[in-house]
Formats: C-alpha cells, sequence, structure tokens
C-alpha cells in the first residue's frame, strides 16, 4: 500500500445532489466510500476484483439509468 492520502474521484453522473460513492485507488486496493459520509470509512478491495466488478456490470449492461 502507498503512503499519503487517497484521493478520491467522484462519478460525473452524481449531479448537483453529490449522492454518489467515491473512489480511490490505493497501490493494490480500490477504496470506496459514501461521498456524503467519507468519515464513516471505507470498503477496500482488490484490484482484480474492481476489475472484475466493472468487467461484470459492463457485461450485463449496468449503467447509470439502471432502475
Amino acid at each position: 500500500m502507498t503512503s499519503g492520502t487517497p484521493v478520491y474521484r467522484k462519478s460525473s453522473y452524481s449531479g448537483e445532489q453529490g449522492d454518489c460513492v467515491e473512489v480511490a485507488f490505493i497501490g493494490d486496493e480500490v477504496s470506496m466510500r459514501d461521498s456524503k459520509n467519507p468519515a464513516v470509512g471505507d470498503l477496500r478491495v482488490s484490484d482484480a476484483s474492481w476489475r472484475r466488478f466493472l468487467a461484470t456490470a459492463a457485461r450485463r449492461g449496468f449503467t447509470a439509468d439502471a432502475p
């Protein structure tokens, strides 16, 4: 893991309300947190798990407009 403060990115789909998940890449892990309440903590998964999640979401057609 790298040292320093993670730089979280917010999706451009979050709009004005900011109700979204923020993501930061930390070494070989991906950290996710609630943009409305970042002090609660984060969920970390391996880079490989994150890539599998994204591939599965893309393959199944999940989009920001999905119900």
